[in-house]
């Protein structure tokens, strides 16, 4: 017991036990419990079978029963280790501010310094702009430049993705070893939208969301946001229903019903692209469509014929 509580003090931050509401200490463990919060929801959803949700549903629980090749109890157990290595590199990449009044008056400074160059800028062409210049400053500041920070991670999340993930399904010793635990799930369900092989889990989750932070520059509270929501959104790719009021299934291209052909034998060579835009698939060609169904069965035809 206390062998376990020294490696734990040593691995994470005496301040994260301190003040556990720090943003430092909230990017670590608010998206885990929003990761579980959200998938248990829609796991209670489909344990209970109600009429209104089924008619939503992608597939049957008997289809699930039959077609799953993985137990419920593995897929938490593979989904709990990802989650304890996520924060672990956590709490190594986000450390607490040594300084915390030192780093406000910095970004009070640099605010500062952004109206003046603002007031400078519009004053010859609008004279009023001196009263609303802070405001500006600390818009663009606070609002807008998180925004591009948010949204950039994104696309460096998707582009990690999609290229890592496709990889693991051309090289037939990378789906074999590494990739074909996830596609065990042919009918997903929430809580198993983390359920991968340890090593595709670092490397395409944990490294992924890393690169993301890290290129973006982002704060400790704006990577709690991003994580979480990332989380989410990869809940919800995989929670089995297609909701017409799910905002992450109608203001994404990718989402539950996007994924879900990727999971089935006909797609699993289409819809690499995860977990938000679907640019990547669209400008390789690799995005599923009927025609480009059709035109494959075609191609392999030919081949037979020959």
């Amino acid at each position: 017991m206390n062998s376990t509580t020294d490696l734990l003090s040593a691995l994470v931050p005496t301040s994260f036990f301190n003040d556990p509401w720090s943003d430092e200490a909230k990017s670590m463990w608010v998206p885990i419990v929003a990761y579980w919060a959200y998938s248990i929801t829609f796991q209670l959803i489909m344990q209970a079978e109600i009429p209104f949700f089924e008619q939503y549903r992608i597939h049957t629980s008997e289809d699930m029963r039959k077609r799953n090749r993985v137990t419920l109890s593995k897929v938490v157990l593979m989904v709990v280790a990802q989650q304890a290595v996520q924060f672990i590199i956590g709490v190594m990449l986000i450390q607490p501010s040594d300084d915390p009044v030192k780093q406000k008056l910095e970004q009070e400074a640099f605010t500062a310094s952004l109206a003046a160059h603002i007031y400078n800028v519009l004053a010859p062409y609008t004279p009023s702009i001196a009263a609303v210049s802070d405001q500006i400053a600390w818009a663009l500041y606070n609002v807008a430049w998180p925004c591009v920070q948010f949204f950039l991670g994104m696309v460096i999340m998707d582009t990690h993705q999609y290229f890592l993930h496709r990889l693991f399904h051309l090289n037939k010793t990378l789906y074999k070893h590494i990739h074909s635990h996830h596609h065990r799930l042919y009918v997903p369900y929430a809580f198993g939208a983390l359920y991968n092989h340890p090593i595709e889990g670092f490397l395409l989750d944990t490294v992924g969301a890393t690169l993301s932070y890290e290129l973006t520059g982002m704060s400790p509270r704006l990577g709690m946001l991003f994580f979480t929501f990332s989380n989410m959104k990869t809940v919800d790719d995989h929670c089995g229903y297609s909701f017409p009021w799910d905002p992450l299934q109608v203001l994404f291209g990718n989402n539950v019903v996007y994924h879900d052909i990727h999971h089935q034998p006909y797609g699993i060579k289409a819809n690499f692209s995860q977990p938000y835009f679907t640019f990547w698939d669209t400008i390789l060609g690799t995005r599923f469509t009927k025609k480009r169904d059709a035109k494959k069965v075609e191609d392999n035809k030919e081949v037979k014929k020959n």
